[in-house]
């Protein structure tokens, strides 16, 4: 109603607007949702790949968006201290930490890797740096394993 009397009022349908002192409700806060044991369990089993495996760690134990991890390069990566430098938006740098499982699946990867690119996730076919599209596509695959 208020956006109805607002827009009749900057039209010049109204003289003044009628709704113009009414307040809005307070829209609550969403509450995020998450996937339980078993499905993160059934998406692990859904990665066939040393690569699909490698991504899958580092997104879900990072929390890194995919536009972060499409930009790792193998130097950001410290293996002897487990950390990670990631760039996020607006080219703030922060440095994650990894776990045993991101680093057994990351060496595993890399090490069967072809290719000299500098990042770490690259495409099977011609090894360049993956982009996001592609990374979404591989993650999407995922979603669809989980659920047959």
């Amino acid at each position: 109603m208020k956006s109805l009397f607002r827009w009749s009022h900057e039209e010049g349908y109204l003289q003044m607007n009628p709704a113009s002192k009414i307040k809005e409700p307070k829209v609550g806060k969403r509450i995020p949702k998450y996937l339980s044991e078993k499905e993160i369990e059934l998406l692990r089993e859904a990665c066939h790949s040393a690569m699909e495996k490698a991504m899958f760690e580092f997104m879900f134990s990072t929390g890194c968006r995919i536009g972060e991890i499409v930009s790792l390069k193998k130097n950001d990566i410290n293996l002897s201290n487990r950390s990670a430098i990631v760039k996020g938006r607006g080219d703030k740098v922060s440095e994650v930490y990894i776990n045993i499982r991101i680093e057994i699946w990351l060496k595993r990867y890399i090490d069967n890797r072809n290719g000299t690119d500098p990042a770490i996730f690259v495409t099977e076919v011609y090894p360049y740096r993956m982009s996001v599209a592609q990374m979404i596509y591989n993650q999407t695959n995922l979603k669809s394993c989980r659920n047959k």
